[in-house]
């Protein structure tokens, strides 16, 4: 048999269907999107920045949520935008592995992160006497940086195992680089076998982080059920917690099973949707939840905007 050449470029075919003018219309939309994305995470970042009374451990990882939100959807929006605007969607073999590197330790990172919030709420609210001997700022930083890194690590095995396959397809039927539709252009699918043996460690992994997520949570409805404190401090703190957590768990849900599971019977702009709604719904709306629903935050959009029009 003869040997498979080694793969230079890939073909994404995920928008082979859609007429130009939708693609220039698709353009404006998403370019609206990508800005406005930027926009609001950037802003949480400097208030949370900018402001001391703001440096705590929940808006610390608030502002490592946001900073990964940017990480994440500057792995898809740039190449999406001129994919757009170009009549032939080809990526580079490297640029397509980069691609699904940074796409999917950005969810990792994102449950991860997740996961902290909520430990932080469960020592909040259930553990307040030792809640500032256990979350530091310092150690927040820390925990934060190390579930990022971890994300990578986990997500860049997968990918090196992928690097070693041998692929014998440059057609990606997709929008965007994921690593499983580059195995499944494997010449041989008996050599795939340890990709997917990673691949269900790695979504075990990180089902556990959902598990250990909604134990916490399970704890704090709990104790808030008794003081009106407390449920008062859930009200505030924690219903964004949920909000995003409901969203993102929901949109990745959605992208695994229609990754995993045949989808020829779906139109080809349902497919495209649900490809990227996990690139696009969480890091536009979980600023806003957040920006409006946390009392500090709030107070502080609405003394800047008191200043600035007493100032002009």
């Amino acid at each position: 048999m003869q040997k498979p050449e080694p793969m230079c470029l890939f073909f994404l075919s995920g928008l082979n269907e859609t007429s130009r003018n939708h693609r220039s219309a698709l353009f404006f939309l998403s370019l609206m999107c990508y800005c406005i994305t930027v926009l609001v995470n950037v802003c949480l970042i400097l208030i949370i920045i900018l402001n001391n009374e703001l440096h705590e451990p929940m808006y610390i990882l608030l502002c490592a949520f946001c900073m990964n939100a940017l990480y994440g959807t500057a792995g898809f929006y740039p190449k999406f935008l001129s994919d757009l605007l170009s009549p032939v969607h080809v990526i580079s073999y490297s640029g397509c592995l980069l691609q699904a590197q940074v796409l999917y330790s950005f969810a990792c990172s994102d449950l991860s992160i997740l996961a902290l919030m909520a430990y932080d709420r469960y020592l909040a609210i259930c553990r307040p006497l030792e809640y500032h001997s256990v979350m530091s700022v310092q150690k927040v930083m820390k925990l934060a940086s190390f579930s990022w890194l971890t994300s990578v690590f986990i997500v860049a095995v997968n990918i090196f195992l992928t690097y070693k396959l041998k692929l014998c397809s440059p057609y990606i039927n997709r929008l965007f680089c994921v690593n499983w539709s580059i195995v499944s252009l494997a010449c041989f699918s008996n050599e795939t076998s340890i990709n997917e043996i990673v691949a269900n460690i790695t979504i075990l992994i990180y089902i556990l982080h959902g598990f250990f997520i909604v134990w916490s949570y399970m704890y704090i409805i709990k104790r808030c059920a008794s003081s009106i404190e407390n449920r008062a401090k859930f009200l505030q703190t924690c219903v964004p917690h949920l909000i995003s957590l409901s969203t993102f768990i929901l949109t990745i849900l959605i992208d695994i099973i229609n990754n995993r599971l045949s989808s020829a019977d779906l139109a080809k702009t349902l497919q495209n949707f649900i490809a990227m709604e996990f690139l696009v719904i969480p890091p536009l709306i979980n600023p806003l939840i957040y920006g409006f629903k946390l009392t500090k935050i709030d107070t502080f959009i609405v003394l800047f905007l008191i200043k600035k029009k007493l100032a002009s």
